[in-house]
Order: structure tokens, then C-alpha cells, then sequence
């Protein structure tokens, strides 16, 4: 198989809408703890999803930026993380995960995101709220200056809807 075959399903990276990329997770058993409700470390897992999707349908994909595609082989690292949890998922639950670029250095670059629960009968309820900063760096783990076309690929705004 391969990246035509993920073509098929337009929704399998999520959705582009304007910068926001909305990622549908569905929770299920594996996800959870003793008590039944996610455990918490599974949401850095989710977001962690929703900022690869995000990159991805930007152009953006690990493999080739760990080949060397911008010069040299790159990563984007986790420098820090804030979160916030504010009510707990349940298994079957359907979420989504938002994630919104917010800010971007030389070598750093900003995130929001929020894990939300899908259908609560008013709206949708957010579970937990994120603040991550990544860092690009080397192959040698130093810090590098986001290039410049990399940089455009990030704050370009695809096609609204846009899956992969």
C-alpha cells in the first residue's frame, strides 16, 4: 500500500480548516485506566497526533524531514508543554483534537490545542487544554533556524478541508 491508498480515505489525517486542524479520536479500551476514564498521559499521545496531522497536511511530513528535505536532517523536539485538564473522557467517547499554530521564532514554534468531547448536548465540551512549544534541531539535537520554506509550508493555508 501507500500513499495513494491513504488518498481513499480524505479524513484519515484530519482536517484543515483555515490554520485549524481538527483530528477525530475514538476512545476506546486500551485508553483508559482502572477507573474507566482516560488516562492521562493518552492525551499528550492524541495531541501528539493532531500536531503530526497538522504538519502533514501543511506538506510537512517526519520521514522527509528527518532525510534532509529543508538541507539536513531535522526534528521538531518538545521543549515544553502547559496543560490544563478540565473534565475526563470515557470510553466510546468521540474527540476531537484542535490544534492552532500561535506563535513562531527562529527555532521555536508555538501551539495551542484542545482535546474536545463531540456531541454534549449544548456543545462541545473542551477536556483538556494544551500550550506546547516545539524546537527544531539537527541531527546533532542542537537547535536550528526554521528555514525559510519550511516556515512557509507552516503558515501557508491549504485548501480548506484539505485531508490526507
Amino acid at each position: 500500500m501507500n500513499d495513494a491508498w491513504s488518498r481513499e480515505w480524505p479524513d484519515l489525517s484530519g482536517l484543515l480548516v483555515g490554520q485549524r486542524h481538527l483530528l477525530p479520536i475514538r476512545v476506546y479500551y486500551e485508553d483508559t485506566d482502572f477507573s474507566g476514564i482516560v488516562y492521562h498521559a493518552n492525551y499528550l499521545r492524541f495531541m501528539e497526533r493532531g500536531r503530526t496531522d497538522f504538519l502533514r497536511l501543511h506538506g510537512v511530513g517526519h520521514t522527509a524531514l528527518g532525510a534532509g528535505e529543508h538541507g539536513e536532517p531535522l526534528a521538531f523536539a518538545v521543549r515544553s508543554m502547559a496543560l490544563e485538564f478540565l473534565a475526563p473522557a470515557r470510553i466510546d467517547d468521540l474527540l476531537i483534537v484542535e490544534t492552532v499554530p500561535a506563535l513562531m521564532g527562529g527555532a521555536r514554534f508555538t501551539i495551542d490545542q484542545r482535546v474536545l468531547r463531540v456531541g454534549d448536548e449544548t456543545e462541545d465540551s473542551v477536556l483538556v487544554t494544551a500550550r506546547v512549544t516545539v524546537a527544531l534541531i539537527g541531527g546533532d539535537g542542537r537547535p536550528r533556524r526554521i528555514p525559510p520554506g519550511l516556515r512557509a509550508q507552516i503558515a501557508s493555508t491549504p485548501e480548506d478541508g484539505a485531508g490526507a
